[in-house]
């Protein structure tokens, strides 16, 4: 028999609308489950891995979480630790977002996923970088399958082989990036909890990440969101496309690019959940709200390039 919790949530919290609202919700070992409404993954506690199902009844009302054994008083505080940061709990700057940018009130857009740990959100955006996002799912999986249901931790990564990982995990190139990352968090060098803190600047937190093995402009944007931190717009491949088919511009890539960032200037500390929440409604307007899509089917058709496919 395992343990069953409950944890309260802000009123505004909807567990489909904010668990589905960035890609990584896709990626393993999170599954979310469009039936039954329910995010289920593997946590590393103190005491072993355990897997977990998060429900919710209803908007602002609390969250269910059933473990699939019994959890201890600490592994039990753990676990809501891990799914408070997962799940952006403690953001309480969502209103602040909506008086800048009004049009995401009504839908209650403001929150976005990440994962239970820094370290975990790292890897996944190395895994997501310059690559289709098919390949970025198998990364994902056979990291899962190979090293642990968890998803590897920063000792396990230090332990690994390059060669190991390139040729089990398909990470590519990356092999050597995620085995240094992992040994500068084992080790001590880099300290998540710098990271996590509100007191450093975003510009050091920037620049901080920028010195990371494997961590470039788009990278250590897209780590900062994950971070809480918004005022960047991490600018990809679909930054160019949102820029030509929603906002109208034209140009070069680059030039693209640059109307892009100066578009979303406006929004301030706020400006990747604006332009974030505008390339999820393209996405939601092609296939539907994405607490519908199935992680095999639609979900592996992330990008916008792969929806207009269809």
């Amino acid at each position: 028999m395992g343990t069953r919790l409950t944890m309260p949530t802000p009123g505004d919290y909807l567990l489909r609308r904010d668990v589905c609202s960035y890609g990584y919700f896709l990626l393993a070992p999170n599954h979310w489950d469009p039936r039954t409404e329910t995010l289920t993954r593997s946590l590393d506690l103190s005491g072993g891995i355990a897997a977990v199902r998060i429900g919710q009844p209803g908007r602002g009302k609390a969250l269910v979480i059933e473990g699939d054994r019994r959890l201890s008083r600490g592994e039990q505080a753990e676990v809501k630790r891990l799914v408070t940061r997962m799940l952006h709990l403690n953001d309480v700057s969502v209103g602040a977002f909506h008086k800048v940018d009004g049009r995401w009130k009504k839908s209650g857009r403001g929150r976005l996923f990440r994962s239970p740990t820094f370290f975990e959100d790292l890897i996944k955006t190395v895994a997501s970088c310059n690559v289709t996002w098919p390949s970025t799912i198998v990364m994902n999986r056979r990291l899962c399958e190979v090293i642990s249901p968890a998803f590897p931790s920063a000792q396990q990564l230090a332990r690994r082989r390059e060669a190991t990982l390139r040729a089990r995990c398909r990470v590519g190139y990356r092999d050597k990036r995620m085995v240094e990352l992992g040994k500068l968090v084992a080790g001590g060098e880099v300290e998540p909890a710098w990271f996590e803190d509100r007191g450093n600047s975003d510009e050091a937190v920037y620049k901080a990440l920028l010195a990371l093995p494997g961590i470039g402009p788009y990278a250590a944007a897209n780590v900062m969101q994950l971070l809480g931190r918004y005022s960047r717009v991490a600018i990809d491949t679909e930054s160019v496309r949102h820029g030509k088919a929603v906002l109208g511009m034209t140009g070069t890539a680059k030039q693209i690019e640059k109307q892009v960032v100066a578009h979303f200037e406006p929004f301030g500390e706020h400006r990747f959940r604006s332009y974030w929440f505008e390339l999820w409604d393209f996405y939601e307007k092609k296939h539907g709200p994405a607490w519908t899509w199935e992680r095999d089917s639609t979900g592996k058709m992330f990008t916008a390039a792969s929806l207009t496919k269809e």
